[in-house]
């Protein structure tokens, strides 16, 4: 059996007359300034609801269940700004991340017109996309969900109802990385706990008992198990606590795992300059091999500063140049 190559569409692509430009509608009149991107998803959607309601729920347990009730109130007043300052940074990452627009190319620009602006010299080509009659720039690829072509897509992930592309790699990142932050800070918090709770308020072991004044206890009512307020750990009942704890701490111990191999393969494919899609098809690489804090900057912005971490500074990207729609 003959393997087919990797490049086998973009080589049909280079035949000019694949390109068809009379085929192409022409674009769509751009939308007004500032109109929001928002992918029509419904697999998507609901993903982006239960990704904001584990968020929620982690938020309810820690404040109401751990931090609250607890009587040393330094201890609450600073994991509790901690935590609520990292889920904030995760949300709002996670907003960015999907509303932004990934890097999508015009759609319907594979026009007469636009090719002729691009002003080709002899032996020089163009990609062309069928499915949404784009010219396409190099590296990049169409999505089946969002049915555009995205400059330097990575992947289309459901949680974020988005691809991940040029324009919002960073909020991704970010993403997965506050994800991870706050599931081992809760991971923690659930810990010290559980310790502390099963040994003052979840056993009678260190409880004093209160002797009744009458001196006349019947020998049945002294075999009976202590009550204990559990006021001092949560303001549920000890088996709600704990089942909303193991539930929390479940939710940690997945996301932490899932988010954290996920930051780590986004950072590795920043510092190797090379797409998940890229890797995965194993595409001869036709572009400058730069430094890894190069690849770096050109995701989260020039120069290094502490807006790197922050989901509302926009990396100065530069413009899109002309020249990439050719090879």
């Amino acid at each position: 059996m003959m393997l087919v190559p990797t490049h086998h569409f973009r080589d049909i692509e280079r035949k000019p007359e694949y390109l068809q430009p009379e085929q192409c509608i022409p674009p769509p009149d751009p939308g007004p300034v500032g109109t929001m991107w928002f992918i029509r998803d419904g697999c998507g959607i609901a993903c982006a609801i239960v990704t904001w309601f584990l968020v929620l729920y982690a938020e309810f347990v820690v404040l109401f269940v751990m931090l609250i009730p607890s009587r040393d109130y330094v201890y609450s007043v600073i994991n509790g700004i901690l935590f609520n300052l990292l889920a904030f940074l995760a949300l709002a990452s996670h907003c960015r991340a999907m509303l932004t627009d990934p890097g999508a190319v015009p759609k319907g620009n594979a026009t007469k017109e636009f090719i002729e602006s691009l002003q080709l010299k002899p032996g020089q080509v163009v990609y062309k996309c069928p499915k949404c009659c784009s010219i396409k720039p190099d590296r990049a690829h169409h999505c089946s969900v969002c049915k555009r072509c995205i400059r330097k897509m990575d992947h289309h992930c459901p949680w974020v109802n988005n691809c991940v592309g040029e324009n919002n790699q960073k909020y991704f990142v970010l993403f997965t990385m506050y994800i991870a932050l706050i599931s081992l800070h809760a991971l923690i918090m659930v810990g010290f706990h559980f310790l502390h709770c099963f040994e003052e308020d979840w056993t009678t072991f260190g409880v004093t008992r209160k002797e009744p004044a009458e001196p006349q206890v019947s020998h049945q009512e002294k075999k009976q198990p202590l009550k204990v307020s559990s006021t001092e750990c949560s303001s549920f009942s000890p088996p709600t606590t704990v089942i909303l704890l193991i539930l929390l701490c479940f939710e940690g111990l997945l996301f932490l795992i899932f988010t954290s191999v996920m930051f780590g393969t986004q950072v590795h494919s920043i510092c190797t300059d090379e797409t998940g899609i890229e890797q995965l098809k194993k595409e001869e690489r036709r572009w400058a091999k730069k430094t890894k804090w190069m690849n770096m900057k050109a995701v989260f912005g020039h120069p290094f500063s502490l807006g790197w971490a922050s989901p509302f500074a926009t990396p100065d990207q530069g413009k899109a140049d002309p020249s990439q729609y050719v090879v």
